[in-house]
């Protein structure tokens, strides 16, 4: 396995490293054909569109066999059982911390966070992956986890694979749009970070 990930994480913590990092140190080795980051790499891809794959979706990625899919799945299965659901919000930076792995994807993940009464997190739900425009998101989608999970607010935030921060006109667009569906639905938007793995910036409070 190459170093570099283990010796990064002896180095500034595991928090400190990528998603990819993460997979790559779980894996341990590549395949025949196959090198570790770009199965790691392929790993991750079908983690980002399926939250919960079946082992033949794991088996399906070239030097993933039976044993190794079982060993994923119980990793997943066990992380979900320890994850920091009920985590507080206090302010943007704390939920910085629940997103900011998703920081350095390639692709802008657009993210709604519902809360409860307390102000803590119930869940963390990818919205689009991807998409160009953010005007086309529609409120519905945003909306729908926090309905379903009887959130009493949400948060929303979005990664900018560019390393830029500075909101743009189309942030703020949906922002406003959003705010005004919260207040007609009873659950306030409180907040719309711009973020990627090192920082953020709260589009309501710049």
């Amino acid at each position: 396995m190459d170093a570099g990930p283990r010796e990064k994480l002896v180095r500034t913590g595991a928090d400190r490293l990528s998603d990819q990092e993460l997979l790559m140190l779980i894996l341990g080795r590549g395949s025949k054909g196959n090198r570790l980051s770009k199965l790691a790499r392929s790993l991750l891809k079908l983690l980002d569109e399926n939250r919960d794959p079946s082992i033949q979706d794991l088996t399906s990625i070239e030097g993933i066999h039976f044993v190794r899919a079982a060993m994923i799945q119980a990793m997943l299965e066990f992380g979900r059982r320890r994850q920091r659901k009920g985590h507080g919000v206090q302010g943007p930076d704390d939920l910085f911390q629940a997103v900011r792995h998703l920081g350095d994807r390639p692709q802008e993940f657009f993210l709604c966070i519902p809360l409860d009464g307390a102000g803590r997190i119930i869940d963390v739900h990818t919205v689009t992956i991807g998409l160009v425009n953010r005007t086309l998101i529609h409120p519905r989608e945003v909306f729908a986890p926090a309905l379903m999970q009887r959130a009493v607010s949400i948060i929303v935030a979005h990664n900018h694979p560019s390393g830029e921060l500075e909101p743009s006109q189309e942030d703020r667009q949906v922002t406003r749009r959003l705010l005004e569906c919260g207040e007609l639905l009873g659950i306030p938007l409180l907040d719309h970070i711009v973020f990627h793995s090192e920082d953020f910036r709260s589009i309501l409070q710049c």
